[in-house]
């Protein structure tokens, strides 16, 4: 659950914030409803949900979802899962009750393990994690991402620290302005690996 953290807490602190609640749902889906990890993720999801909606100046559904994800937070600790849960249930009670406070000052950063995440400072897990993310959020193919993170953790556990796969899921995640060109470095790199394999397979 931690890299599902860091990996939505990213997305989201970089101004992704309807991304953010992808790297978050799988995994939330599959809790017991009630449990304080569900209460976590189902809170931090509705509160990506209210900044989006009052960046899109939507302001019923942002007060909605502020006040829901506020029922979701308000029974956890301050700190829950190394989230500091404080400041954002400060900040939904206030975009809840002043949802245009958005046009004023920036969203909420979330903060996880006394640090901000941002992308650029995941760790692998976390990367490939927001890769497939991003890949569904924008568009691009994510059959080509999970492969190319197959092959990485599989060069990672070969000790390849070096691999390809690896690079380009880091660019891909990070590298806005270049991010298609990324992709289709990554797709390559992706079918060249598949047919090299497929040939030696069918050697046998």
């Amino acid at each position: 659950m931690r890299d599902q953290l860091r990996a939505g807490a990213a997305i989201y602190n970089d101004g992704y914030y309807h991304a953010a609640h992808d790297a978050w749902e799988d995994h939330w889906l599959e809790l017991e409803a009630g449990t304080d990890d569900e209460q976590l993720l189902h809170g931090l999801i509705q509160t990506t949900a209210a900044v989006y909606h009052a960046q899109d100046r939507n302001w019923d559904g942002t007060t909605g979802l502020a006040d829901s994800a506020l029922a979701y937070l308000e029974g956890l600790p301050s700190t829950y899962r190394d989230v500091r849960l404080v400041p954002i249930r400060t900040y939904l009670a206030t975009l809840a009750a002043d949802p245009e406070v958005v046009e004023r000052r920036p969203p909420i950063r979330i903060e996880h393990d006394e640090t901000t995440p941002t992308r650029a400072t995941l760790g692998f897990e976390a990367t490939a994690i927001a890769a497939s993310t991003l890949a569904d959020a924008l568009g691009f193919e994510e059959e080509s991402i999970e492969r190319a993170r197959a092959y990485a953790e599989r060069d990672l556990a070969a000790g390849e620290d070096d691999s390809r796969f690896i690079t380009l899921l880091f660019d891909f995640v990070r590298e806005d302005d270049h991010r298609g060109i990324v992709f289709q470095r990554l797709t390559d790199h992706v079918d060249r690996r598949r047919t090299r394999e497929e040939d030696v397979d069918g050697l046998f």
